[in-house]
């Protein structure tokens, strides 16, 4: 009998140890399939978001496979992560984030979608650090222009804060967000990074050093796409 109970102490202390593990793997492959986003970006510049506005970003979420299911009434989700541009104009460590909300009308059935969202303006970040951000109550939201001659062949002042960008089975989908919620993810944020005290703020003004190998190549490949870009206008604090 003891010796029964000294061999499931064993497994319940194998179990703790390799849950942390788990977890992390699980936080590394989100990072790196928003990486995967960035690439498949990348392949077609015609079909790309326009480099004058993300040379106007103050922040890049990515968010691979948002689940978009129903029929008169559906639903998204998804999780992915988000960036902010530095004053030298780098971009910060990954924060990790949730993306759900309810959509009317007739759904095509179940969708996985590949998301990105550029916002121009701190507005949109600084309420999804306090807590939630609704797009299209808290930020403006519209549907991204694309395509690298998109600013020099119409009249486009890019005027919303935040612009979204949405793909399935490789194509541009024009996919609205507007009413949706985003929160930080705090708990894989803790996981990824190690501490329950890496709140976003810390995250993002934090150096690259105290990052996973996955948050400094998903880093790397954006900037691979911004670094020939101006630098982003001044913030207006007002």
């Amino acid at each position: 009998m003891m010796q029964k109970k000294k061999y499931l102490f064993l497994i319940v202390i194998l179990l703790s140890m390799a849950f942390p593990t788990f977890a992390a793997t699980k936080q590394e492959n989100r990072v790196n399939d928003a990486m995967d986003v960035i690439v498949d970006l990348i392949k077609i510049p015609e079909q790309s978001i326009p480099p004058i506005l993300l040379s106007k970003a103050y922040a890049v979420a990515v968010i691979p496979n948002v689940t978009k299911i129903g029929l008169l009434i559906g639903g998204h989700s998804g999780k992915g992560v988000i960036v902010v541009r530095q004053q030298d104009n780098s971009w910060s460590n990954p924060a990790f984030i949730s993306l759900y909300g309810i959509s009317l009308g007739i759904q095509l059935g179940a969708q996985s979608i590949d998301t990105i969202l550029v916002f121009k303006s701190p507005k949109g970040v600084t309420e999804l650090a306090n807590g939630k951000l609704t797009l299209g109550a808290d930020v403006s939201i519209t549907i991204g222009p694309i395509g690298r001659r998109t600013a020099a062949s119409t009249d486009i002042n890019f005027l919303s804060e935040v612009y979204s960008y949405s793909k399935t089975r490789g194509l541009f989908a024009g996919l609205s967000f507007e009413g949706s919620n985003i929160t930080m993810d705090r708990k894989s944020n803790s996981v990824y990074y190690g501490s329950s005290s890496m709140t976003p703020e810390l995250i993002f003004s934090s150096s690259g050093n105290i990052a996973p190998a996955s948050a400094n190549n998903f880093v790397q490949i954006l900037t691979s796409q911004t670094h020939q870009l101006p630098i982003a206008p001044k913030v207006d604090d007002n």
